[in-house]
């Protein structure tokens, strides 16, 4: 199994271009920062920092586009700052959400199991449209979502090619890359993602 831990941020813009930022500490390409955009007309584009990375995304997700790219991060515990060269983005971080409190109960080794996550998937999207914690990624792999924190991002400014992207919204409606979405409401969550290649 391949195991990626990191954060993931889920950002909507008034524009209609939904943001999904993951910014790996460890994974089996090092570390790295990537980001899934889906804009209102409903094409999805994936920035990655190398071929390598874009390719195994790629087998996992469904995008429209990909585009090889710099991607660099910078997280603190105020702010989150992308620069994808045609992409920047600075989000403001606020507390823990009520569902990140509720997460960090769970044990930091049940949350990230794939068996918890694939016994807590039914529920999940009761608690959080659109969310699931495990289910197809394509090509015979199987994905797990493990999520111990969640933060509130309470502001962003993004820019895509120059042009404002728009003030902070909603990640609606939810996001087509896999078969789960970010959640509706805009935040940066802890997680560890496994992916079971077939041949595991």
């Amino acid at each position: 199994m391949d195991v990626f831990e990191g954060h993931i941020a889920g950002i909507g813009t008034a524009s209609g271009t939904r943001l999904v930022i993951g910014r790996w500490d460890t994974s089996p390409f090092g570390s790295f920062t990537d980001v899934m955009m889906e804009d209102a007309a409903g094409i999805r584009t994936l920035l990655a920092p190398t071929r390598e990375i874009a390719d195994y995304v790629g087998a996992t997700y469904a995008f429209d586009d990909v585009v090889l790219q710099d991607v660099s991060s910078t997280l603190t515990p105020e702010r989150f700052i992308v620069d994808a060269g045609d992409l920047q983005v600075f989000a403001e971080i606020g507390q823990v959400t009520l569902l990140g409190r509720l997460l960090g109960l769970v044990p930091a080794r049940i949350a990230a199991h794939p068996r918890w996550l694939a016994l807590i998937n039914p529920v999940a999207s009761l608690l959080v449209k659109g969310v699931a914690t495990a289910g197809s990624a394509g090509q015979g792999r199987t994905e797990y979502y493990g999520v111990t924190s969640a933060r509130a991002i309470t502001g962003a400014t993004a820019t895509w090619g120059g042009s404002d992207l728009g003030t902070l919204a909603p990640l609606t409606p939810p996001v087509r890359f896999g078969f789960s979405s970010a959640p509706p409401r805009p935040q940066l969550v802890t997680v560890t993602t496994t992916i079971r290649r077939p041949e595991a």
